[in-house]
């Protein structure tokens, strides 16, 4: 049987135990507390260049795909039918922000689409796409993309280009070299990545197609 020294020995070693786990869960409190003070402080010092940077970013996107035009606006009012909606499902496409373009002297020019692939072989692709109102797609700017190097990450050089001064009701895609306007080349080894961009852009099509004959306007 234990004596009383150890006994005390014991209650005094459970006691030490107790004091080094409370201090430990102290310093680990207080560096977890720290950090989330100072990731707060990163976050509300970054937060407004982040978002200056992003406001920059789509200017510019917006400016390469319609360069005839001076300023750009939000359109709010834009929302879309059933229809459409189902039909861009079935391509995996998404349309997020529609800008209205605006000449020098405030006539509407066309617009400038958000349009985003989630069938891109390493994952969405967004595009910005310019259109005019006479549904000619003055360009397309890549803003997100995150293909494979050397095949797919090739669609800046080989697919942007072909989508430039185009006027067709939708475009496909060849690997046996275009016979048509409305047909763009495959990036050799990223067959993949070149249906995403091409559906992207033909969702953006459909949209303004839908705006323009009023299906698009929220009343």
């Amino acid at each position: 049987m234990k004596n009383s020294t150890d006994k005390k020995r014991e209650t005094d070693r459970n006691h030490s135990e107790l004091r080094t786990m409370l201090k430990e869960a102290g310093i680990l409190f207080a560096i977890t507390l720290i950090a989330g003070i100072l990731l707060g402080f990163v976050y509300e010092l970054t937060k407004e260049p982040i978002r200056l940077q992003k406001e920059k970013e789509v200017k510019e996107a917006c400016q390469a795909v319609f360069p005839q035009a001076t300023s750009f606006s939000r359109l709010d009012s834009y929302v879309q039918t059933e229809s459409l909606r189902q039909k861009l499902e079935e391509n995996k496409v998404r349309i997020g922000t529609v800008f209205e373009a605006y000449s020098a002297d405030g006539n509407l020019e066309g617009y400038v689409v958000e349009s985003t692939s989630s069938g891109g072989y390493g994952g969405d692709i967004t595009i910005y796409a310019g259109i005019t109102l006479e549904n000619k797609l003055n360009g397309i700017s890549i803003l997100e993309i995150n293909e494979t190097p050397g095949l797919g990450m090739n669609a800046q050089d080989v697919l942007v280009p072909q989508f430039s001064n185009k006027t067709v009701e939708s475009f496909t895609y060849t690997k046996t070299g275009s016979q048509s306007e409305g047909e763009i080349d495959a990036i050799s080894g990223a067959t993949r990545t070149t249906a995403a961009v091409t559906n992207a852009v033909n969702g953006a099509l459909e949209a303004v197609r839908e705006e323009l004959s009023g299906g698009g306007v929220n009343e």
